[in-house]
């Protein structure tokens, strides 16, 4: 299972790395981000229907991806129509489709799915668009992998008290303090003079990489109780020794937040 997840985890770094660097002549990192959400998003509907609910999936698919390529898409307007319509069409729809039972739960988690996965994921692109932002990119994914890598080597190796038991017994305070304090060195090192540098001093850089951390881990929380909820382990079987598309952006998603505003809050 290590070896599947190493060899499953470079080959994907691979590509992403690739996708992130060159925006020439296509915006490969929003392909990249794209069709990786809209396999997620199948993957979170699908967990959905499972639970004998039935979510808008298409729906919900076109307007996740909408999200995601919305910051190519120059019109101030867009994003206020996109939530607005996200909240609106799909309960106009729900009702019409005449099943009550099940109208108010397909509405809820059809928004969810757009939500979660869609919106947060379009940070990411527009995160990719501003001065420096493919080094921003790069430092957001660096972050939470480090983090994500810490905390399962140090939760391993010296893991004695359980963090969240009843969302994800795995999980343990000392791999938790693994994932920051792994984040943290990774983040100082976009502070030295190399082709990844960034505006940023030691002491934004460790507060970053603390911020990252742990919102990417309330992230991995958030995705557990998800499939804790839904009575699955992984969300799918497509990345073999790390489960599905769903189960890898439970911490990027968040992280790509936090660090967009974090560049705007020190590019003013």
């Amino acid at each position: 299972m290590l070896k599947k997840r190493v060899i499953t985890g470079l080959s994907g770094l691979s590509l992403l790395v690739v996708a992130v660097w060159f925006e020439q002549p296509l915006p490969w990192f929003t392909i990249f981000v794209a069709v990786w959400g809209l396999v997620a998003v199948f993957e979170f509907y699908r967990l959905v229907k499972a639970s004998k609910v039935s979510p808008l999936s298409y729906f919900g698919l076109v307007w996740s991806l909408l999200f995601i390529i919305s910051p190519h898409l120059e019109y101030d307007f867009l994003g206020p129509l996109l939530l607005t319509s996200t909240i609106m069409v799909p309960l106009i729809w729900v009702m019409l489709r005449g099943r009550q039972e099940q109208a108010m739960p397909a509405w809820v988690w059809t928004i969810a799915g757009i939500l979660y996965v869609g919106w947060l994921l379009s940070y990411m692109v527009t995160l990719r668009g501003l001065d420096d932002g493919r080094n921003w990119v790069f430092l957001a994914l660096f972050i939470t992998f480090a983090s994500d890598t810490a905390a399962l080597f140090t939760g391993t190796a010296l893991g004695r008290h359980k963090l969240a038991p009843q969302i994800s017994p795995g999980k343990t305070w000392e791999g938790a303090i693994g994932g920051v304090v792994g984040a943290v060195l990774t983040s100082l090192f976009f502070t030295l003079p190399t082709p990844f540098v960034l505006p940023i001093n030691w002491g934004q850089a460790a507060v970053l990489g603390l911020l990252v951390s742990v919102f990417g881990q309330f992230g991995d929380l958030a995705e557990s109780l998800f499939k804790r909820n839904m009575g699955v382990k992984d969300s799918g079987r497509l990345l073999p020794g790390h489960g599905g598309f769903l189960d890898r952006i439970d911490s990027v998603v968040f992280a790509g937040v936090v660090v967009y505003y974090f560049a705007l809050c020190v590019m003013q």
